[in-house]
């Protein structure tokens, strides 16, 4: 059984108006209730950082990442 009052309170205590809390989409909702520095996608940073440490190679790109 979903907990519709707790749903309710959650979107609230995020800033958002009991009307909209119903029109919320399940990625909206996800967002706006995930655990604050919880993992999430990484940025371009991690991912120039991890590029740099785990290059590409030609033999790589040839066989379709497979060495």
């Amino acid at each position: 059984m979903m907990d519709w009052a707790g749903m309710l309170q959650a979107g609230v205590r995020t800033g958002v108006a009991p009307e909209a809390v119903w029109r919320l989409s399940l990625k909206e909702w996800r967002m706006l209730t995930a655990e604050v520095g919880g993992a999430g996608p990484p940025g371009r940073a991690v991912l120039e950082q991890m590029a740099r440490q785990w290059p590409d190679t030609d033999a790589a790109r040839a066989t379709g990442g497979i060495e």
